[in-house]
């Protein structure tokens, strides 16, 4: 038996019709995408990367996460997180391959795979394999184990039916059938570790083959990394500290609703600030001289990502002397500020750069949609990073 999913309440319906709303203004703008969306498209990835892994204590900084989605190397990421950082990158990327697959269907074998791949740096862990003895998830600053999972020798049967119940043809919301499908992972917890990451990579598999919208934006991986506290609240509200499908998940999917519905508003509001910061720098480099290839990089600086050279060529696809050249030439136009020497210099946006995000930015909204009167558009006054 796994958790079923409970009627869906008017004010749940209409929720989901503001978040449907907001994905579809979103779709409209990425539709005819210049090439300011690969800045946005990039950086969308490298965040949800960063912060699924950071639920687990598994940090890099946001430079490194970027230099994860570019094949690049580390700035600062130790060995270990890096490794989970790379598998997780795979993992995702291939979530998004299989997005439109016509071919498609869940398995078993597709699930363990993706769990080979995210943690087959740890080969004690027993990566690609269900766990083979019991499981406690542990509550460090409680010194206490908060969660049980089902025993091991009853996890193949729950997986089998968890893979029939995503493969049944339902007439429940995508949003709601994802967000099952995560609890039921998360709870089955079949893995000795990276049940998590995994639950959070279904959850994105599950949207990312309805197809509403480009697959990188229907994740809502970043809110939960920003609300992991409320997340774990919330998992242990429905879980009761055992396996128990029997409970009401109402909590459970009214969290994601506001997750989802926050997630489409930052994803407006940064898809806006773009445009608006790369109609900026375009008018500048012009104005300036200075070939347009150099605009996603400018761009990245402006949103406060360091530069390196390979992080040039990457954008560019020129070579190791074209690109040193051009980063010269950015520095000496008060553009970018360099700093250190040959192979380990790095470079910033310069104040003028900055000026140009700190006059587009727009708050990150933080608005509960269940809220009265709460608008399908709202506006706060969170950090927007």
């Amino acid at each position: 038996m796994l958790f079923q999913v409970p009627p869906i309440l008017p004010d749940e319906m209409e929720v989901l019709q503001k978040i449907n709303g907001m994905r579809q203004t979103l779709k409209y703008a990425i539709s005819t995408p210049g090439r300011w969306f690969g800045v946005l498209r990039r950086a969308t990835f490298a965040r949800n990367i960063r912060h699924s892994n950071s639920i687990e204590g598994i940090n890099v900084t946001r430079d490194d996460a970027l230099a994860a989605v570019e094949n690049d190397e580390p700035l600062t990421a130790e060995r270990t997180p890096w490794q989970a950082t790379i598998g997780y990158r795979n993992a995702m990327t291939y979530v998004l391959q299989l997005a439109n697959d016509p071919h498609f269907c869940y398995s078993e074998g597709l699930l363990r795979s993706l769990h080979f791949m995210m943690i087959q740096y740890d080969l004690p862990k027993n990566p690609g394999r269900y766990r083979p003895g019991p499981i406690f998830v542990r509550d460090e600053k409680k010194q206490q184990n908060v969660y049980e999972g089902p025993d091991a020798g009853i996890v193949p049967g729950l997986m089998k039916e968890l893979i029939e119940s995503l493969n049944a043809t339902t007439g429940v919301p995508a949003m709601i059938r994802a967000a099952m499908g995560h609890l039921n992972l998360v709870m089955i917890h079949p893995f000795s570790d990276g049940n998590g990451r995994m639950a959070r990579c279904l959850q994105t598999l599950i949207l990312a083959r309805e197809q509403i919208i480009e697959p990188t934006f229907c994740s809502i991986e970043e809110y939960l990394g920003r609300f992991t506290q409320e997340y774990y609240d919330v998992l242990a509200d429905v879980g009761k500290g055992a396996f128990h499908p029997e409970n009401d998940c109402r909590v459970w999917i009214r969290f994601n609703l506001v997750a989802h519905y926050r997630q489409a508003s930052w994803l407006l509001q940064r898809s806006r600030m773009t445009q608006h910061i790369w109609a900026e720098l375009e008018q500048l480099l012009a104005k300036r001289g200075i070939n347009d290839r150099a605009l996603p990089t400018v761009a990245d600086a402006a949103f406060g990502y360091r530069i390196r050279r390979s992080h040039y060529m990457n954008a560019t696809g020129v070579s190791e002397q074209v690109a040193s050249r051009d980063l010269k030439m950015l520095v000496d136009h008060g553009l970018l500020t360099g700093e250190g020497e040959t192979r380990g210099r790095t470079y910033e946006g310069s104040p003028m750069i900055r000026e140009i995000y700190l006059r587009n930015y727009e708050p990150r909204t933080n608005v509960d949609p269940f809220m009265q009167g709460a608008l399908p558009f709202p506006a706060d006054t969170v950090s927007a990073g």
